[in-house]
């Protein structure tokens, strides 16, 4: 079946909770700049994981949030991954530190700057459009984005710069 996991961008003012993967030993994303989120353990809804996730990483619990889309992500040598895609624009508690990473508020526009898988900035993208529900499919050959389909349509360029 694959694994099934959430991420979820954090919404305050303009800025992402964004967390840098620099903590973590054999991390797929290390380096890399990501939402937050995790696996869904036996019996939890992708909802209980998002929520369960944010709390764990970042000490704040959501009050408000929507999911937004579905990532399946397709790698040479793993199996598929499926991901819930969340934005939350509402939270209370106070930020603590991440055993995975640092944890930092970036402004939107400059994320885009950071380093991210590509495909990230395709869903990015898709995040500020602020669009209907979509499903995304991204291949990647190691860190190498090989192809990207929008609901169900193939994305020719999916090099994305702001």
């Amino acid at each position: 079946m694959g694994e099934i996991t959430t991420l979820c961008y954090i919404e305050r003012d303009g800025q992402y909770l964004m967390l840098h993967r620099v903590k973590k030993k054999e991390d797929i994303n290390a380096g890399k700049w990501i939402g937050l989120g995790g696996h869904i353990l036996p019996g939890e809804s992708p909802d209980d994981c998002v929520v369960r996730e944010v709390l764990e990483e970042s000490g704040l619990r959501l009050t408000s949030y929507r999911i937004r889309g579905i990532i399946t992500f397709c790698q040479e040598g793993r199996e598929a991954e499926y991901m819930f895609l969340y934005t939350a624009d509402g939270f209370e508690g106070v930020l603590t530190e991440c055993d995975e990473g640092d944890l930092s508020w970036v402004w939107k526009e400059q994320v885009f700057k950071l380093p991210l898988w590509e495909g990230d900035k395709i869903f990015l993208r898709l995040l500020l459009e602020d669009g209907d529900f979509f499903s995304l499919k991204l291949c990647y050959r190691g860190d190498l984005l090989e192809g990207a389909v929008l609901n169900g349509k193939s994305l020719d360029s999916f090099r994305i710069t702001l």
